[in-house]
């Protein structure tokens, strides 16, 4: 049967129209005043939606309008929100001048637009809601998946399942993504032997526009129009259909409509494939050489890596991918097969069976690639450090933005108003530290804590109404739990944890000495209690596990009433979590959590962190702010580590958090633990805010990146040609064993040397075809390890002092002894300059 499909709107009232723009602009959903908007028109069909503005107008009633169309109330209340909405969001930037791309395979921006999975997805979110507000010239790329990730049901017995609700599009506030003559982008791009094609829709974030790619189109086969479906579902080869989409898709879709970024942005080796994209724009549309338009890409392209995971760092069977690259790789005149080495390490060259996307996308943003926390900057060089040979971690060109939290997105409205009151304007944007501690500290005590048991309070409500819903997989029954037994106690210690439910993550800690814990849980005089959430992967039966002994450990124990977990956890319930629970538990196996975010949203609404030592509560954790999982890096053996800090983390527990929460001396107010409070809400205001951190990556890449790119494209790309040129000979004699260096020759002894002292250096080399002044030489000395290599680095230039003939020098200097310790001497010839300090392969020499 053909059917011809068309949507029906309400019908708004003249003097509420503007409710139909705000619900097609996810704007409303990080200002309170739009939200309360929403609720006032009819509450319990705001819940009933699950905060679905544009579900919301369609299903309101038509004689609840017509009142609020005459409610002088409502109207102001309507005409402050569009005063505010027109203020932050009534000039749009043009498509032509956003020159930064986005790239992320998921975007975590509301409970109710089902596009995103966990942390990687809510960070991304974050980041275009902050670079709203910083009102950046940023466009976004990702999938418009119509399952998107599961909707996690427990049974009985804990045992996690998985459902995949549909989303109706005309729910979402998604429109067509137009060209410039405004026709619908339709894109199409070869996929392997077939052709894909995807509509181009946008999704408004305040003034971001978010390009959003869907396959669920008439012109595909069955099997492509499932390449939206779900995120993180199918097999190696859907993924990778996704990520082509996104990456190639995405750009093939930004140049149709009107953009031309300059910059882009890669969240994690899901978006690496944009590199090609971006190579045939250049080669085919603007007349590159091919090597001139990589140089122009590499040297423009940003990349995050957000995980040391192995699972997190995505790989391709090389087999498997070959055949799709092959035709983005005629297209922009490369060959196929140096397209996948710049996915394999230089190591593995010859004999490897897979192309890594965290590999590729390393490559191909060599100058501006970072990881998410000071401490995973640190294990990226490590973990990365193969892919430039013979350095020291110190100059692996991996640096480091922490990442931070939207914090209107997160904060709780009580806490938002206490702000509002004793603080200055800028508490929500990087405010003075300083200035901010003090603010805080004459912040009352008694209004702070009361702030806090009323968000508390909240909480256990909201819990409460959940578990009547969904309650198969508590024993007893709603009304047993009501009268004998009440879920939660409101005024009792509350600890919580929620997030991905990966073996590393170590949900089960507190499991390893159940005593203990029966103890805690039992205990009438200081009552605690646990709130869990989370999903495992579909394919992670572990991390199902997990889940399940959680719950058969609350009903076989009896405890159901003080130890819950809490089904189907998102971005909605993560916030009523983090704005309600007093402890914020974090057990990571140190150092594989990258950075976490969820103990940053807990921390601005005063909730207190106990976690181990990674990621971002490695820099933040100051003694005073709440407390830190003492771990022991000499046992090498997990479960011997897992034995360790849970008893360390009971220690804590029964020895600092619990009293200090129970204290009260000579008032009715925990005295010290409000003062951890005031610690916790400086830290996390005062250093993770996804202004701060969209701020870096403004200042410390997209702005560089940006002048790169204008640089090297100026007079048909004259600068980057002439890098190709550089390169070429770089490369003939670097690669081509034409230059050698010798071991330094030091005058005097290295036996009796002290802090101060000056070692003189000479070193002979050879240079081949090349000139002194397309090199330099250098005395490399660094602090030396157990197995005689550098952990450290220190370059010291050296001067021509002799030129020998046929292309060899004598070169001098000296090395100055800063630090006691010990060291190891040696000596390198590198390209001059800075051009290529981060290329792949990196242009050294080094003593054979």
């Amino acid at each position: 049967m053909a059917l011809q499909l068309y949507n029906v709107a309400p019908r708004i009232p003249s003097e509420l129209e503007f409710l139909e723009k705000l619900a097609g602009n996810i704007w409303w959903c990080w200002h309170p005043l739009a939200v309360e908007l929403f609720v006032r028109m009819d509450p319990g069909l705001w819940r009933e939606v699950n905060g679905n503005a544009r579900m919301f107008l369609r299903k309101v009633s038509g004689r609840r309008l017509i009142e609020l169309s005459h409610d002088a109330g409502f109207l102001r209340h309507l005409k402050n929100v569009q005063a505010e909405f027109d203020r932050q969001v009534g000039k749009v930037t043009a498509p032509a001048d956003r020159n930064v791309a986005y790239f992320s395979l998921e975007y975590g921006i509301h409970e109710s637009i089902p596009i995103f999975s966990g942390g990687l997805g809510v960070l991304a979110g974050d980041h275009l809601k902050a670079a709203s507000d910083m009102n950046l010239p940023l466009v976004a790329v990702g999938l418009l998946y119509r399952q998107g990730y599961f909707r996690q049901v427990l049974d009985r017995t804990g045992l996690q399942m998985e459902h995949y609700p549909v989303a109706e599009i005309h729910d979402l506030p998604v429109t067509r993504g137009c060209d410039p003559q405004g026709e619908p982008v339709t894109i199409s791009m070869p996929l392997g032997e077939r052709t894909l094609y995807a509509a181009a829709w946008v999704l408004w974030v305040g003034n971001v526009p978010l390009v959003l790619l869907d396959t669920e189109l008439p012109q595909n086969p069955p099997d492509l129009r499932e390449v939206t479906w779900r995120l993180y579902g199918g097999d190696k080869r859907m993924r990778l259909h996704q990520e082509l989409l996104l990456g190639i898709g995405g750009v093939k879709a930004l140049l149709a409509m009107g953009f031309n970024p300059e910059v882009c942005h890669m969240n994690e080796g899901h978006a690496g494939f944009l590199s090609l994209a971006r190579l045939e724009h250049l080669v085919n549309d603007l007349n590159y050489d091919p090597d001139v338009a990589l140089e122009v890409v590499w040297r423009s392209n940003i990349f995050t890596t957000h995980t040391p995971v192995p699972a997190g760092n995505e790989v391709f069977d090389i087999n498997l991918v070959r055949p799709y690259l092959a035709p983005f790789a005629k297209a922009a005149k490369f060959d196929p097969e140096r397209i996948i080495s710049w996915g394999v390490p230089i190591t593995s060259r010859g004999h490897a069976s897979e192309m890594s996307m965290t590999v590729f996308g390393l490559r191909m943003a060599a100058n501006y690639s970072n990881g998410v926390s000071k401490l995973h900057g640190e294990v990226a060089r490590a973990m990365w450090k193969h892919l430039w040979p013979q350095r020291s971690a110190a100059e692996i060109p991996i640096g480091h933005i922490t990442n931070g939290v939207h914090i209107t997105s997160w904060v709780s409205s009580r806490y938002c108003q206490l702000y509002e009151r004793y603080l200055s304007h800028r508490w929500l944007s990087n405010p003075d530290i300083v200035q901010l501690t003090s603010e805080l500290a004459a912040l009352p005590d008694d209004e702070l804590w009361t702030t806090h048991e009323l968000c508390r309070q909240s909480l256990i409500r909201y819990v409460r109404q959940l578990v009547k819903r969904n309650f198969r997989y508590m024993t007893g029954s709603p009304a047993d739990m009501d009268k004998k037994r009440p879920l939660l106690q409101p005024d009792a210690l509350t600890i919580g944890f929620a997030r991905r439910f990966a073996t590393y993550k170590r949900g089960t800690l507190l499991l390893r000495d159940r005593e203990r814990l029966l103890a805690l849980l039992r205990d009438k005089n200081r009552p605690v209690q646990f709130i869990f959430a989370g999903k495992a992967h579909p394919a992670d039966n572990e991390g199902k596990q997990l889940i399940r002994q959680l719950i058969e450990f609350a009903q076989q124990e009896n405890v159901q009433h003080k130890f819950v977990f809490l089904e189907n956890y998102d971005i909605g319930m993560a916030r009523h979590l983090v704005q309600g629970v007093d402890v914020w538990l974090n057990t990571p196996r140190r150092p594989q959590e990258a950075s976490g975010t969820s103990g940053m949203k807990a921390a601005i609404n005063g909730v207190v962190n106990c976690s181990i030592l990674d990621g971002w509560w490695a820099e933040a954790y100051n003694g005073e702010n709440g407390w830190a999982i003492e771990g022991n890096d000499y046992y090498t053996e997990d479960e011997d580590r897992d034995n360790f800090e849970s008893q360390q983390l009971f220690n804590l527990l029964e020895n600092e958090i619990i009293p200090c929460f129970y204290e009260r001396i000579g008032s009715d107010l925990p005295t010290r633990w409000v003062a951890r409070m005031k610690a916790s809400i400086a830290t996390g205001l005062g250093f993770f805010s996804s202004a701060r951190m969209v701020g870096d990556y403004n200042r410390k890449y997209y702005q560089p990146a940006g002048k790169a790119y204008e640089q090297l494209t100026a007079d048909n790309a004259a600068a980057a040609a002439k890098l190709v040129a550089a390169k070429r000979r770089l490369v003939e004699n670097f690669l081509g064993d034409k230059l050698s260096v010798g071991n330094p020759v030091v005058q005097g002894s290295l036996s009796d040397l002290h802090v101060g002292d000056r070692i003189a250096v000479t070193v002979t080399v050879n240079l081949g075809a090349l000139r002194p002044d397309e090199v330099e030489v250098d005395a490399y000395s660094g602090s030396a390890d157990a197995h005689n290599e550098l952990t450290d680095s220190t370059a010291t230039a050296l001067a021509m002092v002799e030129d020998r003939g046929n292309g060899e020098y004598l070169y001098g200097g000296e090395v100055e002894c800063g630090v006691a310790g010990r060291f190891g001497l040696t000596a390198r010839i590198k390209a001059a300059g800075r051009d290529w300090d981060n290329s792949v392969p990196g242009f050294m020499c080094w003593p054979r």
